[in-house]
């Protein structure tokens, strides 16, 4: 076993490495993914200072304007970064043949790439995002109570890899088509909407509010925050974080679904 962790681990300082490679990319990345944010920040502050624009669904200005603030901050940490057209670009060119005869888990393999994309990821972009929370800290509400950090961590660690295993499985259609980018930009399109990018999820209607607790994209990004902000509590956060174990458990079984289905598709046709 102690041999088995120590391979990922290579695997790990393998995806730092290469991964560091781009880091200028990465911080200008996130730089400009600051300019949605003052668009943001200008139609909200336009909503609420209509005469009528009090607020709704126990949002102010300020928790909104701290709402999209926390989406950055977590976007980055949980966000994989072209992952799928990787590993679909392994499947494409035949690089997936060298991890057939190796001793090797492919998942575990690229689970290690994506953590040390993330850090990297992170620390690249925590200056920018650290001035823009400072820009903003007169909005900035932390939680008073060790119990609310922990579980938003918890929370937080379940949708990366939540994230992560739907962009694995997608990429696994690589095995069957030539070009991916459709089914990706259609889930994405979804996990935009309603994954609380576009706005809260919880200002929807309750009817709608219910549907969508049950699908994954309501855990990727906006259950996290509404924890953090103290939005979910008692029963409902619960419930909220039970149903996040279970998508986390459906999503990486469905990934080694895929990849078996994939791969015997593709040892059939003489990949």
């Amino acid at each position: 076993m102690r041999m088995n962790l120590t391979k990922y681990v290579s695997v790990f300082n393998i995806g730092l490495q290469n991964t560091f490679v781009y880091r200028w990319n990465y911080f200008l990345r996130a730089l400009f993914g600051l300019i949605p944010l003052a668009g943001t920040v200008f139609l909200w502050r336009a909503i609420f200072q209509e005469p009528d624009g009090k607020g709704f669904g126990g949002y102010d200005y300020g928790s909104m304007i701290y709402y999209f603030l926390l989406t950055i901050l977590v976007s980055n940490l949980v966000t994989p970064t072209e992952d799928d057209w990787q590993i679909a670009a392994d499947i494409r060119d035949g690089q997936i043949n060298s991890f057939l005869t190796k001793p090797l888990n492919y998942l575990g393999y690229r689970t290690g790439i994506f953590l040390a994309g993330r850090l990297v990821y992170t620390a690249v972009t925590i200056i920018p995002i650290a001035l823009i929370f400072f820009y903003f800290r007169d909005f900035v509400r932390l939680p008073s109570d060790v119990a609310t950090y922990l579980l938003s961590i918890s929370s937080l660690i379940m949708a990366a890899f939540i994230q992560f295993f739907i962009t694995y499985s997608l990429a696994m259609m690589a095995f069957w088509i030539l070009e991916i980018s459709t089914i990706v930009f259609i889930v994405y399109s979804f996990e935009y909407f309603l994954g609380g990018q576009m706005f809260p999820v919880d200002i929807m209607p309750v009817g709608v509010q219910a549907v969508m607790k049950w699908l994954p994209f309501y855990y990727e990004l906006f259950f996290p925050i509404a924890i953090f902000m103290g939005r979910l509590q008692g029963a409902e956060l619960i419930q909220g974080l039970a149903i996040q174990s279970c998508w986390l458990v459906v999503t990486w079984a469905f990934a080694q679904f895929m990849w078996k289905r994939g791969l015997g598709h593709y040892q059939a046709v003489g990949g």
